[in-house]
């Protein structure tokens, strides 16, 4: 007896009709349209999975646009479909935030600061609400250590500069006058911050920005350095350290047009 010709390969368009219609998983539908197992049959071997498909698609016929992953972790996770995806979304921009980090080099800063730490200046450590007086004696991953104040956790400093430049500075800053009576605060997670990927500093890098910062200070001043986490700005040897947390708003500054030539 002769066989027919060969039966031709599901396409993809046939085998997700027949997974959506049957509520199965989609290896189950093409092995039905291959002519092996039938999607009732394995409906009836595998009871409990299939219950978990018919939640599943039922959240998707709830939710136009819920892909059939989201719909599986929001089963297995007990949440509701908002909290679940703002969870997904919250977890994707830690992963872009650590990605971006790693595409920048933060070799310019850690010099900086291993110069300070060497030298030995009076930096001017300024705070929400206070300025310290302090020598720089070394830098930990997520604080630094003073000679009189000892260690301060990053996330408290807004600014950082030797005590020579701060006095200079001092009596021209401009501030805004709401966040000088009432500091913003520093989000924990690098994902609620206004500013935690460094990226979209990089094309400022040699031109004036405009910066304000969360106890109102606000600056217009070259950038000269734009790192992993935080910022040069000034001029050399009178640098600005400012740390991307302690940033509300960053735009460039408007630039001076160039003297004509007579």
């Amino acid at each position: 007896m002769r066989s027919g010709p060969p039966r031709p390969p599901p396409t993809p368009e046939q085998i997700l009709a027949l997974a959506q219609r049957e509520h199965v998983p989609a290896r189950i539908a093409k092995g039905e349209l291959e002519g092996k197992m039938k999607c009732r049959i394995w409906r009836k071997l595998h009871a409990e999975e299939a219950k978990r498909f018919d939640q599943v698609y039922a959240l998707m016929g709830q939710h136009p646009g819920l892909s059939l992953g989201d719909g599986f972790g929001v089963v297995q996770s007990g949440m509701t479909v908002a909290e679940f995806m703002a969870r997904k979304e919250r977890t994707q921009r830690k992963a872009a935030i650590k990605q971006a980090r790693g595409e920048v080099d933060n070799e310019a800063i850690s010099a900086f600061l291993a110069a300070l730490v060497a030298s030995k200046p009076e930096m001017a450590v300024v705070l929400a609400e206070r300025t310290v007086l302090d020598v720089l004696v070394s830098e930990e991953p997520i604080s630094f250590a003073f000679e009189r104040t000892g260690r301060m956790e990053k996330l408290q400093v807004v600014l950082l500069t030797r005590r020579s430049e701060w006095e200079k500075l001092l009596p021209t800053l401009e501030r805004d006058s709401k966040l000088t009576q009432k500091p913003a605060n520093v989000a924990r997670q690098p994902d609620k911050r206004p500013y935690s990927d460094p990226r979209p500093f990089l094309p400022q890098v040699g031109q004036k920005v405009r910066l304000v910062l969360r106890n109102g200070i606000t600056l217009t001043q070259p950038l000269l350095k734009a790192g992993r986490f935080d910022l040069l700005l000034g001029q050399p040897g009178n640098e600005l350290f400012v740390p991307l947390h302690a940033i509300l708003r960053f735009e460039p500054a408007a630039q001076e047009p160039e003297p004509e030539t007579p």
